[in-house]
């Protein structure tokens, strides 16, 4: 049950209707800022123990606090055992770095962090572009 509760927790949440970058205000998305979260094994990592043997449940649960309040768009487990990513879209470095400290699996120290400014790329955009000129 625990490691179901870990499964669907970390699993990458994602909504197909909405894509990370998207809110119902496209001003608040202006003011926001993107940043990529690697989670890294730390000093509490349970060796010899894949991702989903960790004692990450109230990481879990916080992940999930975060996702509800709109400061979380996407997370999930290194499918290689390697930690796990999040990305955030919050006001400012500030509000992430202190998210991150907050992180209960970083206050236990079973993950360390990396956190990088991510400037997501407008994709759709390009190809549609990329489609409709002439060749």
């Amino acid at each position: 049950m625990i490691a179901l509760f870990l499964v669907l927790s970390l699993a990458p949440i994602y909504s197909p209707a909405q894509r990370p970058t998207e809110t119902a205000n496209p001003q608040e998305t202006a003011s926001k800022g993107t940043y990529l979260v690697l989670y890294r094994p730390g000093p509490a990592w349970l060796t010899g123990k894949s991702v989903m043997e960790q004692p990450l449940k109230e990481h879990g649960k916080y992940m999930l606090s975060l996702y509800i309040k709109g400061s979380m768009k996407l997370a999930g487990p290194l499918t290689d055992n390697a930690g796990g990513a999040v990305l955030l879209e919050v006001s400012d470095e500030a509000e992430a770095k202190a998210i991150v400290a907050n992180d209960p699996a970083v206050k236990s120290g079973v993950f360390v962090y990396e956190m990088h400014p991510w400037k997501l790329q407008p994709w759709e955009k390009f190809a549609k572009k990329a489609k409709a000129a002439p060749q």
